[in-house]
């Protein structure tokens, strides 16, 4: 009888300690995959907001630098005026920003950004073609209606061209914001999986204890009744 009731505690302390064994598994999996989504969250942050946003930086000052090229070929010294230099610069500075759009539109992007880069090579282009305009009228015409078209003209498209840029880095601050939530929520979930892991260990050892004191009740019943 005693060696039954043995045998019948030993097998719930097998299931109890196979049950166990599969929630750590479980816990580690989920621990391993929460780790790796934590990492592709870090490195989406680096390679999709960080990165592109300094493309983006980039595109804004190449169209500073535009407008203080001009500002300085029609309010400067008209003596000094190099129509084919300033045509030279403008060029290298309209090449660097599309070759950082392109970069850029290799990026992860959520659709929002996806219209306003659209609405934003539009407004690029558009000032380019209002750049060109000056350059023939300031050639044709001379400077003073090259002036008043860039009054008219050229900061209007600037202007858009900065506000769509700004619209853009907007959006790149929300999305940066979402992956922040979204890996502190991962933190959470890793620190709650070391938590039930320490709480089966505690099990395990509050197990083993029984275990052993079970073990030596029966030792103990045995040779009384070996004594007997």
């Amino acid at each position: 009888m005693k060696f039954a009731y043995s045998v019948k505690q030993k097998m719930k302390i097998s299931v109890l300690l196979f049950c166990i064994m599969a929630c750590t598994l479980l816990i580690r999996f989920l621990e391993d995959k929460s780790v790796k989504s934590m990492n592709e969250s870090f490195v989406s942050m680096y390679n999709d907001r960080l990165i592109p946003a300094t493309y983006l930086f980039y595109v804004a000052e190449n169209a500073f630098l535009k407008k203080s090229l001009f500002e300085r070929a029609l309010y400067g010294a008209e003596q000094a005026f190099d129509p084919a230099e300033l045509r030279r610069e403008l060029k290298r500075r309209n090449t660097s920003m599309d070759s950082l759009i392109n970069k850029y539109e290799k990026t992860f992007l959520v659709k929002q950004e996806k219209d306003q880069l659209h609405e934003l090579k539009k407004a690029i282009i558009a000032t380019v073609e209002v750049e060109n305009k000056i350059l023939m009228v300031a050639a044709e015409q001379g400077m003073e209606p090259a002036r008043i078209l860039y009054n008219n003209e050229r900061a209007r498209t600037s202007i858009e061209t900065i506000k769509k840029l700004s619209g853009l880095m907007n959006i790149q601050k929300q999305v940066g914001e979402e992956l922040i939530k979204d890996s502190a929520f991962m933190v959470s979930g890793s620190k709650l999986y070391s938590g039930l892991q320490v709480a089966l260990a505690i099990v395990i050892g509050i197990l083993i204890v029984g275990i052993v004191f079970t073990s030596n009740v029966v030792k103990i019943s045995n040779d009384k009744f070996n004594l007997n």
